[in-house]
């Protein structure tokens, strides 16, 4: 039976107020890890972000925590190579996971980035979900399905969150929605819910925000 794909509904006022309490806490940069032994002790409840480079992922955070400039977009997409650990109050780690997809990285660097995401998506016991960053005007494409089957085969659950939603019409939204329900459903590891944002309007955030609050 095919799993069937549907957009997150706005959160109920209690699971909202959660979401509201814990994002009202101090956000902090811990460190950047570059290998698995540098990896903070996995005490809190974990939660990561992947997406292409100019996706938005680094703007998507920042609006999430309310802290301008908390993750930084680097002015080369791509460039950035570490795996980011920022502390949400003193049981959460937000984590930013390296953006893919980008020509321009050489060879070499991209075989040893890969490498430790696979390191870290499989053996992070306290990560209880990936958000897949899509952006809202191109839908998912090859590199995008790179990260999912990854994340299949880590048995990391993972749930879409598309970016940008204000950028596109109305109509031509309806139709990159269906092309990504249509690539989801291929993956087992996918959680049957869409979230929808815009990091600029705020649109979503607070649904996001009630998600990674009432992770069991």
């Amino acid at each position: 039976m095919q799993m069937q794909f549907t957009l997150a509904d706005a959160p109920d006022e209690i699971s909202s107020e959660k979401g509201r309490k814990l994002f009202a806490r101090e956000s902090e940069f811990l460190k950047g890890v570059v290998a698995m032994n540098g990896l903070p002790d996995a005490d809190r409840t974990e939660v990561c972000f992947a997406g292409r480079s100019n996706v938005g992922k680094s703007s998507l955070i920042n609006a999430l925590t309310g802290t301008k400039g908390l993750a930084r977009a680097s002015n080369t997409p791509g460039r950035t190579q570490e795996i980011n650990f920022f502390m949400q109050g003193a049981d959460h780690y937000l984590v930013d996971l390296p953006g893919y997809g980008y020509a321009n990285a050489p060879l070499d660097v991209v075989e040893k980035w890969q490498k430790l995401l696979k390191k870290y998506l499989s053996g992070r016991q306290n990560l209880r979900r990936a958000f897949v960053l899509i952006d809202s005007r191109h839908g998912v494409k090859a590199v995008d399905e790179e990260i999912m089957k990854l994340l299949d085969t880590s048995a990391v659950t993972f749930q879409c969150v598309m970016t940008k939603a204000d950028k596109v019409k109305a109509k031509d939204r309806e139709k990159v929605i269906e092309q990504v329900k249509t690539a989801l459903s291929k993956h087992p590891a996918a959680y049957p819910e869409i979230v929808l944002t815009s990091s600029e309007k705020g649109d979503g955030i607070s649904t996001l925000r009630a998600i990674i609050a009432n992770l069991p």
